[in-house]
């Protein structure tokens, strides 16, 4: 904690306080709409742009969701851990910058992770609407098996034992192509929510800034900043790229959050003591 004192962390600086208090309230209204029949998250979690519930102020808005009013234990968990990383990670760089240096920095972090997610959803959402189009044109049994590994699409005992016993089955031909529309449509409807990116880009700020600071990873191993930012860089990219079935967690813009957080620390040249980054 004395390493901390020195970079600035006395007291909690106006910025990173009042981002906490609007993350909490945020979470505080999801849960009482929810109950109301209201999910938040489709007028404010940020949507693939071909989406009908894509709007532009969803690129801001993001940033202060969290969870699903409908999972509370994975709503605390994803809030926490953002909050309690920015209540350790912001102060010394809020209290070096000043306010508004911070707050621009930590939006346009927030705001860049959004446009990486976006760019990374079109690649990956063209190449399931192309193989939407090919399956109705060849609705196949073993197209759709193949369909279901690749794309993570759930498919009944049931339904494949009955189109298996009569393979010319026009019902299961519609319902497979129905179920896969439903599906994609599912799948381009769903929203992205969390300060995850912008808390990315605090964290890698403070890594560049500060790299031989000891930072506590599970709060039990000391690890130099610098290295704990480039272990989360390539286990945010393996994630990406492994890009696993039912993993939900948006690592590209994670990493999008680092990459504005590197881009805007070039072009503002931080100094730190006589040292420029």
């Amino acid at each position: 904690m004395a390493e901390f004192r020195q970079l600035g962390f006395q007291r909690l600086p106006p910025v990173v306080k009042n981002i906490i208090i609007i993350n909490v309230i945020m979470v505080l209204i999801q849960f009482v709409l929810g109950r109301m029949g209201i999910d938040l998250a489709v007028y404010l979690g940020l949507h693939y742009w071909k989406s009908p519930s894509f709007h532009w102020w969803q690129l801001v808005t993001y940033i202060f969701m969290h969870g699903s009013y409908n999972d509370i234990g994975g709503t605390f968990t994803h809030i926490f851990f953002n909050m309690f990383a920015l209540f350790f990670f912001g102060p010394p760089l809020e209290n070096m910058w000043g306010p508004k240096r911070f707050f621009i920095f930590y939006m346009i972090c927030g705001i860049g992770a959004a446009l990486c997610q976006l760019t990374v959803l079109g690649i990956e959402f063209h190449s399931l609407e192309n193989a939407v189009n090919a399956y109705a044109e060849h609705p196949t049994l073993s197209n759709l098996l193949s369909f279901a590994h690749k794309h993570g699409l759930d498919v009944t005992k049931d339904a494949i034992e009955r189109w298996s016993s009569d393979p010319n089955c026009s019902d299961c031909i519609n319902s497979s192509i129905n179920n896969i529309n439903d599906y994609y449509n599912e799948v381009v409807n769903s929203a992205t929510v969390g300060a995850s990116g912008a808390i990315m880009g605090v964290l890698f700020a403070f890594g560049y800034l500060f790299p031989n600071v000891l930072i506590y990873v599970w709060l039990l191993v000391p690890v130099k900043a610098k290295w704990a930012v480039a272990g989360f860089a390539v286990i945010e990219l393996f994630a990406g790229v492994q890009n696993s079935a039912g993993d939900n967690v948006a690592h590209f813009a994670h990493l999008g959050g680092m990459l504005f957080a590197f881009i805007l620390l070039r072009i503002w040249r931080i100094r730190v003591g006589n040292r420029y980054y």
